[in-house]
């Protein structure tokens, strides 16, 4: 059975399972919710894309929560000393590597709340009015023709950048205390404000168009293996697992309370929330492709250009309220980012203070200085173009490294039946033996394929069109990035702090 490690100083907790779920929650849905998952609802299959989405959520999303929930709850550790104090010192490296690729990953995803804060603001002169696209790439970013050197950085965005790191201080300085009061916020809000897009989008002249291209479902694409990788990429991506803030999050659950039944209340949250958004999306994607006398299909783009083209575009096109709709909108997509950057950077945090007596406020303090520091590359003249190569480079390899080492640490060397027991102990609801399988076959598998996959469709091209020195620094930051967790595992071997039964 798994050792509880408890520390000697007054723990803090959540003061109710509403409030961990809740946060989790937050954590889990994000900008990606929006943009990513509605997108590749309708580019793989429409409604069809579904069946192995959910197939995927069952069988990685669930069972990966589970995991990390138990890491956090039964060892009350971060992410490193949480795999030492299951698996051995040399484990850790999973841990290490799940709160570097976490923190790497805020620096950059800071940069796209920044870019929805300056929004915010161009959403009171609908200064995007004329063309969306026009106004993002060459007013605002400024972006070269050419990826380039270091220069020109923009102060608004570097502005929205000082705002968005502030609020993420302010959301966890007081730890779990502080989290409470904000996810009131950032978690309740999104909810709202998506119930008003479907509802203001469903009113809109060609919705249906719209809502029928997002789900009208193609059985045919089912036999693609590409929509089975999509699915389980965007499983193991939307739920926030391996950033290590679940594993921290967990960590400040009381003794009473159980995590087996609230992770799947989490998991399916998430998957819910998806699936509205789309239903908030694509019904305005079909208005503008009414009103501009193109095929919804010539509209749907996915990722940046959804959020800061598409959608602004269609709400320029309303006939009332396009300023509100305007300012709503972009406000939904800050509260959504900060949520999920306060949560991994609380991870991150957390995972720090198991080796070191550091004051937690001047932990975060310290982290989210340096996260607003590196940030500053993304808002340079080709920052946007750095921020596509990190985001691609760290999600693709980095990041599903660290779901890859968490379920062969489990899988491999402490054993799924073991932590299956755990877990059945702190939970309302009872995992069966299908969990063991998920964790030692099916989650290795499915996440070895997209790496496999993944590199090699790079070995045939270069990501992006970007010339050999800009994939070059792809992968040298994604081995910078292994190569710190591997010095930090060795460095600190040993060091984690005493603690009291």
């Amino acid at each position: 059975m798994i050792i509880h490690y408890m520390s000697g100083s007054m723990p803090e907790y959540w003061s109710s399972r509403s409030f961990f779920i809740l946060a989790s929650i937050g954590a889990a849905i994000g900008i990606g919710n929006i943009w990513r998952f509605p997108y590749l609802v309708y580019s793989n299959g429409g409604g069809a894309f579904l069946i192995p989405y959910f197939i995927a959520l069952v069988t990685a999303g669930i069972p990966l929560l589970l995991l990390e929930f138990s890491l956090g709850f039964s060892t009350r550790r971060g992410a490193p000393g949480a795999f030492t104090a299951t698996a051995g010192n040399r484990y850790a490296f999973a841990g290490w590597l799940a709160m570097i690729v976490g923190f790497a990953t805020m620096c950059y995803y800071a940069i796209i709340v920044a870019w929805s804060a300056d929004f915010t603001f161009f959403s009171l002169t609908q200064a995007y009015a004329d063309h969306a696209e026009t106004f993002f790439f060459n007013n605002f970013l400024n972006i070269p023709k050419t990826i380039g050197g270091i220069s020109g950085i923009n102060l608004a965005v570097v502005a929205g950048l000082a705002l968005t790191w502030i609020w993420v201080f302010i959301s966890i300085f007081r730890g779990v205390r502080s989290v409470e009061k904000m996810i009131r916020i950032t978690v309740i809000l999104p909810w709202i404000l998506i119930v008003v897009f479907v509802i203001q989008g469903l009113m809109l002249p060609g919705a249906m168009d719209g809502i029928y291209y997002y789900l009208n479902p193609d059985f045919s694409r089912l036999t693609d293996p590409n929509i089975w990788i999509e699915a389980y990429g965007q499983i193991f991506f939307t739920l926030s697992i391996g950033w290590s803030c679940m594993i921290a999050y967990a960590k400040f659950l009381p003794e009473d309370l159980e995590f087996g039944k609230s992770a799947i209340i989490i998991a399916l949250s998430n998957s819910v929330t998806s699936l509205i958004a789309g239903l908030a999306v694509f019904p305005t994607l079909g208005y503008l492709a009414l009103q501009t006398g193109v095929p919804v299909s010539d509209v749907a783009k996915g990722g940046i250009e959804l959020a800061f083209v598409s959608y602004p575009t269609s709400i320029s096109l309303l006939p009332f309220g396009s300023v509100i709709f305007g300012v709503l909108f972009f406000l939904l997509l800050m509260t959504l980012g900060v949520d999920s950057i306060f949560a991994t950077i609380e991870g991150v945090a957390t995972g720090i203070r198991d080796y070191f007596n550091v004051r937690k406020i001047v932990i975060v303090s310290m982290l989210c200085i340096a996260g607003f520091c590196i940030g500053l590359l993304f808002t340079t003249s080709s920052g946007y173009y750095y921020l596509d190569i990190a985001d691609y480079y760290i999600s693709s390899f980095a990041l599903v490294l660290v779901g890859l080492l968490e379920a062969a640490v489990i899988g491999y060397i402490y054993g799924p039946e073991l932590m299956r027991r755990f877990i059945n102990l702190h939970s309302d609801v009872v995992i069966g033996k299908w969990w063991n399988v998920c964790i030692k076959i099916i989650i290795p598998a499915a996440l070895g394929i997209i790496i496999v996959t993944t590199l090699w469709e790079r070995i045939n091209s270069a990501y992006g069109r970007y010339p050999a020195w800009a994939n070059a620094a792809g992968w040298l930051l994604v081995l910078l990035i292994i190569i710190t967790g591997a010095v930090l595992t060795i460095g600190l071997s040993g060091k984690l702090k005493k603690t009291e039964d």
